[in-house]
């Protein structure tokens, strides 16, 4: 499996010391509804462009931010685009996705989109996010292979920190930063356990007089999540620097073995 590290510029020599297959969280679509760069270097080559859409204005001119996002993958020589696109869909941002991946996929290239776009944009790849408080992983993976077609499939790698109330009948958590868990666990020392289904560590403590059940990954269940998509026949997935900055040597090993799949 190709696993990408999308990073922020200021991040992107930490990165490149661990990989080169490297998605560059530098674009955005513009308030103008065209595209936006931030703060890449000129000599910037290779990976992937991650194009987001906060700030985002109405996509007025779907033909024109199209020839942006090709122009600049041809000057950089990106070998496709991840779309990370956090609002909801709406009519313009679904025919820009739609316009965007005939584009790429006629010339060799890859348009990633996340779950929520994937069956409007059918030549593109799905994200399909790993961090599951409920089920099972493969479950999870299978259900949408059978929605969008095994081949179709991309991991979003996101890193699982999460605390849950015991009970929780509702199943919802709220996120936990790394140093609230680092702390939490500093205090308590539990007995940490690990989960095959959800491919993640948990534990449980008492807080403020309140049981809480805590959900996380290591760079081991990230690799099992890897792995896991690796037997299912997923080529693709991505990892965000800031989440995994501690984990990388991990994860993509020593510097003289970059590049190479994790």
């Amino acid at each position: 499996m190709q696993v990408y590290l999308a990073a922020t510029p200021d991040k992107l020599r930490e990165a490149f010391s661990f990989t080169d297959r490297l998605a560059h969280v530098a674009y955005r679509v513009g308030s103008d509804g065209r595209l936006a760069r931030q703060n890449l270097l000129a000599r910037t080559q290779g990976g992937l462009m991650v194009l987001g859409d906060q700030g985002c204005g109405p996509i007025r001119d779907v033909q024109a931010l199209c020839r942006d996002v090709w122009r600049e993958c041809g000057n950089r020589s990106f070998g496709g685009v991840a779309a990370d696109f956090e609002l909801e869909p709406s009519p313009d941002r679904t025919a820009f996705l739609e316009a965007l991946g005939r584009i790429l996929a006629r010339n060799g290239r890859q348009l990633f989109v996340p779950e929520r776009y994937g069956a409007q944009v059918p030549q593109a790849s799905v994200l399909i996010c790993t961090a599951l408080s409920g089920g099972t992983l493969r479950q999870r993976l299978e259900a949408a292979a059978e929605a969008f077609g095994r081949k179709r499939l991309a991991l979003d790698l996101q890193r699982l920190r999460m605390a849950f109330p015991l009970p929780c009948p509702a199943g919802e958590g709220e996120p936990l930063e790394a140093e609230e868990l680092e702390a939490l666990m500093g205090e308590k020392t539990p007995s940490v356990f690990y989960s095959a289904d959800l491919c993640a560590r948990y534990f449980t403590c008492t807080q403020g007089g309140e049981s809480r059940f805590i959900l996380f990954d290591d760079a081991d269940t990230l690799r099992r999540k890897i792995q896991t998509g690796r037997d299912m026949g997923i080529q693709t997935g991505f990892l965000m620097y800031p989440e995994v900055s501690d984990l990388l040597p991990a994860l993509f090993g020593k510097k003289q073995e970059k590049g190479r799949p994790v």
